[in-house]
């Protein structure tokens, strides 16, 4: 199916205390690390981002469409929704910035299993990751329904469309470790994600 991917880097890094997705991790930044690990399943990767913010060294990626929150301060919500208000495409992946290892296999098969579904996302042992998902357009409705309550609850999705849950062990063929939901939130985090790009983590 033709997916375009949006991806989250509106966030204010608070947690860390300055902007993260440029942190290196290996040779690249964190923002680029997630571009190379979704740009051969991508029609387009849309960023999205706070209008203050701007990201030089990806910004001459063919594939890549800056845009701007549509809904300023209304999170990770917010910033799905504006994606898919920019995308072309009916199935979106959405993956947030600071992933640095996503697992392509395990992205190609989430989307796979998309037809006929509006929200896939995985779930473990009750904990859903709804940055590692793929939304179809038509979770743009109740999105602007859910956004007019003014929550920013993403799993309140489940109310209004059809959700597929991706569990363990369909992860577990493709992602044993379940590095691909490792994201930076800290330093020590940062610290840990340079460990494993370089080989050395325990």
């Amino acid at each position: 199916m033709e997916t375009s991917c949006i991806i989250l880097a509106g966030g204010k890094s608070l947690r860390l205390g300055y902007d993260k997705v440029l942190e290196r991790v290996g040779n690249t930044s964190l923002l680029e690390q997630v571009i190379s690990r979704i740009d051969s399943i991508s029609k387009d990767i849309i960023i999205v981002t706070a209008k203050e913010r701007a990201f030089a060294p990806v910004a001459n990626h063919p594939k890549v469409i800056m845009v701007s929150d549509i809904f300023p301060g209304q999170g990770s919500l917010g910033g799905i929704y504006t994606g898919l208000k920019k995308s072309s495409s009916f199935y979106n992946l959405v993956v947030a910035a600071d992933m640095p290892f996503l697992n392509e296999s395990l992205l190609r098969y989430i989307i796979e299993v998309s037809d006929g579904f509006d929200f896939v996302l995985p779930r473990v042992d009750n904990l859903y990751e709804p940055l590692h998902a793929v939304y179809s357009q038509n979770c743009v409705t109740p999105i602007e329904t859910i956004l007019g309550q003014d929550k920013k609850v993403i799993i309140e999705l489940f109310n209004y469309v059809k959700v597929r849950y991706i569990g363990a062990e369909e992860i577990d063929r493709f992602d044993p470790q379940h590095l691909s939901y490792f994201n930076i939130n800290t330093k020590e985090d940062l610290e840990r994600a340079r460990k494993i790009a370089g080989g050395t983590a325990d």
